[in-house]
């Protein structure tokens, strides 16, 4: 995802010099490309997140479209104050890339684990919070953010993530993709889980069990309608993240499901557990948890 976030902001600025790029001092390498073409587009600010998210807000308020870039916890939970005041309140156009969400660093514990972040960000104001399901998901979540007139945080994983789609798909921030089609049960995925998700309705299928698969990229604004119609249609739905139980997509889903009248599904939510992970291990490792 990492190197698909890179070749399309590279293609962006090409015809968009507005687009400034802020790193907190990593990727430096994957951005050699874009920082001979655009030398004034790139800063990397060092591993000064808090500072870095101040000064994209200075820079959207000079009629710039800032981009800050790092892992997913230090560019959510270290500067969450100036995410709040600085970008939320003021309703900037800031898009917040976290790279390395969910599990993704899973070898360098619970200071990468990045796990909490959807919870933190989607309670604040004005905030667009994208969840993209492949590297074609990535692409074209960043296209269509820099249309919003408001921050934007994208949380992708980190590298070598299976592709599902062939080419950029029909991306609208705030409506599902479908997958596939499917009459029992219907899966709700957001973020990098995706893959996985799509092999385990097509074990079901083995199983005669038919199963609906549903990339739900966009975790705010939810996709009210598409939720409506699956909770009236399957008899069970479940939604899927490299995140939390409490407070993430299934959570989102979960209040907007007590707001509802008699729905005909019943809702499961698949996350992470609600306890810190202090056994080291790569990503495979850590999901056993």
């Amino acid at each position: 995802m990492r190197a698909a976030f890179a070749d399309e902001i590279e293609k962006i600025t090409t015809n968009d010099n507005r687009v400034v790029l802020l790193s907190g001092d990593i990727g430096n390498r994957m951005f050699d490309t874009y920082k001979e073409k655009f030398p004034s587009n790139f800063y990397n600010c060092g591993i000064a997140e808090a500072s870095m998210t101040s000064l994209s807000a200075g820079m959207a308020l000079c009629g710039l479209r800032p981009v800050t870039y790092t892992i997913t916890t230090f560019n959510t939970i270290r500067c969450l104050e100036q995410i709040r005041l600085d970008l939320c309140y003021q309703n900037l156009p800031v898009i917040i890339v976290g790279v390395g969400g969910g599990l993704s660093y899973a070898s360098l514990n619970a200071t990468h684990h990045a796990l909490e972040d959807i919870a933190f960000l989607r309670v604040l104001p004005n905030m667009t919070v994208i969840c993209p399901g492949d590297a074609w998901e990535v692409r074209a979540a960043l296209r269509e953010s820099l249309k919003i007139n408001g921050p934007v945080y994208i949380r992708m994983a980190k590298k070598n993530e299976p592709l599902v789609h062939k080419n950029i798909p029909d991306f609208t921030i705030g409506k599902g993709l479908l997958i596939q089609p499917g009459k029992d049960i219907c899966f709700l995925n957001a973020g990098s889980l995706l893959p996985s998700v799509i092999d385990a309705a097509e074990t079901l299928k083995n199983k005669g069990i038919s199963t609906q698969v549903v990339s739900m990229h966009t975790v705010k604004p939810l996709d009210k309608e598409l939720l409506n119609d699956v909770f009236n249609n399957f008899s069970n739905v479940f939604t899927f993240e490299e995140h939390s139980i409490l407070g993430g997509f299934g959570g989102s889903v979960a209040e907007w499901l007590s707001e509802q009248n008699n729905p005909k599904a019943k809702l499961t939510r698949i996350g992470t557990n609600d306890f810190f992970m202090y056994e080291a291990g790569e990503k495979e490792h850590a999901q056993e948890f």
